[in-house]
């Protein structure tokens, strides 16, 4: 190495900890002077109350390498029991292929920084999340659909705010079949809001009419696995100028009726199922599908096509009057890194099986729920997609022995 390239490195070494090793003594010495104060710890005495400060040091343990942090935590991933999970109820066990969890969730160019803003650099990104949103248009039967919320439960809390906005009075109806999760989300993020929620049983449509809503929540299948068919309740809103929003799994859509040909005009839900690990409750990709007329109302992201400098087709995101880095306090969307690494598993995952392949599975679900179904001493009387719910005199002696067989009942 000659004496110039050798300086030039040390010049770039020298650049970087500048960057990255935190301010220089030059640098404190200089803020402290701007805010008045004679040292850091000063700073932290006028600025912490004294109430909260303590004296004493971190009682820390000795530092560990990399190869120690390592041993310890196969250590405690050790101590893990893995059961399979009949929790249901928009949680459901799932395979991710070898080859999306080492080339997607295992690779750092996906799940580190995601730039949507430099589209310039982020084609490949933006076209799986365009996927993700022709997937979610393609299996409810919507007109537009965002690339991902954070979950179900405050993907059906933003269709209320949405249909909120848009409506003339403060009373939404839900179905007493939504998922539980899903009811208490909305209960919390009603109140500030000033909306009334109404719960009415499936298939009540005197209670839809007597609430008058601005919204309508239907689960499908419902929390307990029953399909049923929602126009009936979802013209009830209609009549009340209502918006019919419905949680929907994604899965069963590969063989249920889709529900924008039943009506509706909102459908949410998760994309835990395609191939995305339950994670302890999550992160899962929530999806969002709207007709076209509310897409300036739609939370969320939304990759769109355009032209580039030279003519040829390019992604970027639209509509970015409503990202916060704009509109500040009106906007209706932020940008979430890591549920877009999650809505590109789950793109992968449909790209890799196809749409046969996503059917063959709903078919292999339906018939390994109507297989246990047949072999109960039980009779049922409603049609279920993949999980339905048993009633049993003892139900804390049936989870012992789910338990003791591996399985987490529900």
């Amino acid at each position: 190495m000659d004496a110039l390239t050798e300086l030039a490195v040390l010049e770039a070494a020298d650049a970087f900890i500048g960057r990255h090793i935190g301010p220089s003594d030059a640098d404190i010495a200089a803020m402290l002077r701007i805010v008045g104060a004679a040292s850091l710890d000063d700073v932290a005495a006028k600025t912490v109350p004294e109430s909260i400060r303590s004296n004493q040091s971190l009682q820390l343990p000795p530092p560990v390498d990399e190869a120690g942090v390592l041993a310890e935590l196969r250590g405690l991933a050790d101590r893990n029991v893995v059961k399979k999970s009949l929790i249901g109820m928009g949680y459901h066990g799932t395979v991710t292929p070898p080859v999306i969890l080492r080339n997607v969730l295992e690779n750092p160019g996906w799940y580190t920084a995601y730039t949507p803003y430099q589209a310039e650099i982020a084609q490949g990104r933006l076209e799986a999340l365009l996927n993700f949103q022709t997937m979610i248009c393609e299996l409810t039967g919507m007109e537009i659909a965002n690339a991902s919320l954070l979950d179900e439960a405050t993907a059906a809390a933003e269709a209320m705010a949405m249909a909120h906005g848009i409506g003339k009075s403060d009373t939404i109806a839900v179905a007493s079949d939504v998922h539980p999760q899903t009811r208490a989300v909305l209960a919390t993020r009603a109140k500030p809001i000033g909306v009334t929620i109404v719960d009415f049983s499936p298939g009540d449509i005197a209670a839809i009419d007597a609430a008058k809503p601005f919204a309508v929540l239907l689960q499908y299948p419902g929390s307990t696995g029953e399909v049923r068919d929602l126009s009936a309740e979802i013209a009830a809103a209609h009549a009340h100028a209502a918006l019919a929003i419905v949680a929907a799994d994604l899965l069963s859509l590969a063989l249920l009726k889709p529900p924008g040909e039943m009506g509706a005009d909102a459908v949410v839900g998760s994309a835990q199922r395609f191939g995305v690990p339950m994670g302890f409750g999550g992160p899962h990709a929530g999806f969002f599908g709207t007709r076209d007329a509310f897409k300036r109302h739609m939370p969320g992201r939304l990759v769109g096509v355009s032209l580039d400098a030279d003519g040829a087709p390019a992604m970027r995101l639209a509509l970015q009057t409503r990202e916060q880095h704009i509109r500040r306090e009106k906007a209706t969307s932020n940008i979430c890194t890591n549920q877009a690494l999650i809505a590109l598993m789950a793109t992968v995952f449909m790209s890799t099986y196809g749409k046969r392949g996503l059917r063959e599975l709903a078919e292999q679900n339906l018939a390994k729920a109507h297989y246990l179904a047949n072999g109960l001493p039980l009779r049922f009387s409603s049609p279920f997609f993949n999980e339905f719910v048993v009633r049993v005199g003892d139900p804390e002696a049936v989870n012992q022995k789910l338990l003791a067989e591996k399985v987490i009942g529900g």
